[in-house]
């Protein structure tokens, strides 16, 4: 999408109408976060943990309905069907969504800026190249130097094609011109057993999925995939750090429906902007090495933009088409 075009959407949201009486009397029923994925991921996880915060604070329930299927296509049916022109529907999803969606998906009936406009990004929270010890590799530079020792020789899982965890290695692959051949599973759940049993040989995955075994000595993991290192993991390097400007760490955030009242996304986004600033919820956040952020529409639809720039590079390397 086009910087022109962001800056348009950006200037909408951020003419916001005057709260009044409508937005006195807001929320005046419980508020959806419908998550575009099953449960127990990190979306979802972000999304309950601001639920539970916002609860408290707004005097009405904030639920989580997890709608997974079409990459967020039946999330967003989910949210026009939740009459989202009353403000009290909205989407907490990760960037795949927005970035890696419509560029493999013809049918997406979704425009984002367009149909769907940002109110708040929430966090943050890296990924981490991961390696089986068999490859007796500790440090990516040794996963460099194997990988280009041995081309097509070593394999390494992600959660899906198309995935954050897929574009990231691709990503990685096209800027150091190594050869790792891909392997994609239908999520996590699946690629990290693989990898700890040794089915493949590197993977790309959550810290939190993989720190028991880090610990156990299963796993080794090697850099995460953030341009700076993790404040909860600040003994770990980055991608960034062999790769100038490399950067695919998730961001998690909420979206809304074109239709949504002004003055509901202002609301949502100042409240949200004060939970994440709660003591328990960033203990929580950090032991799930999650970074909380807090951010407003305008700084939202930048990351936005960017991430999209990122990904489209990314999926044009992965050779990703829409279908």
């Amino acid at each position: 999408m086009q910087r022109r075009t962001w800056a348009a959407v950006t200037a909408v949201t951020l003419i916001l109408a005057p709260m009044g009486v409508w937005g006195q009397s807001y929320p005046s029923k419980p508020i959806k976060f419908i998550v575009p994925y099953a449960a127990g991921g990190l979306p979802d996880t972000v999304a309950r943990v601001v639920a539970q915060r916002l609860t408290e604070r707004l005097g009405q329930s904030v639920v989580v309905d997890n709608k997974p299927g079409g990459n967020g296509v039946v999330a967003y049916q989910a949210l026009l069907q939740s009459s989202p022109q009353d403000g009290h529907a909205f989407i907490v999803s990760d960037g795949s969504m927005l970035s890696i969606t419509p560029l493999v998906n013809k049918a997406a009936p979704y425009r984002v800026g367009v149909d769907i406009v940002p109110v708040s990004l929430i966090a943050r929270s890296p990924l981490f190249l991961v390696a089986h010890p068999k490859t007796a590799v500790s440090t990516v530079q040794e996963f460099v130097a194997l990988v280009k020792s041995k081309p097509g020789d070593f394999t390494y899982g992600s959660s899906g094609i198309g995935s954050t965890h897929h574009l990231t290695m691709e990503a990685l692959k096209s800027a150091l011109n190594l050869d790792v051949r891909h392997v994609p599973f239908k999520g996590s759940g699946q690629s990290t057993p693989a990898l700890v049993g040794g089915q493949v040989d590197f993977s790309v995955a959550a810290l939190p999925s993989m720190q028991g075994f880090a610990k156990a000595g299963q796993v080794r993991v090697l850099a995460s995939n953030a341009a700076t290192r993790s404040p909860q993991a600040p003994e770990i390097p980055t991608l960034a750090e062999l790769v100038p400007g490399f950067d695919f760490s998730v961001v998690i955030g909420v979206m809304a429906a074109a239709t949504t009242p002004p003055a509901a996304i202002q609301r949502i986004s100042q409240e949200i902007a004060e939970v994440v600033k709660h003591p328990e919820l960033v203990k929580n956040f950090q032991t799930a090495v999650i970074e909380p952020v807090g951010a407003g529409p305008q700084a939202y639809g930048q990351v936005i933009a960017r991430e999209n720039e990122a990904m489209a590079r990314a999926a044009k390397v992965a050779s990703l088409k829409a279908e």
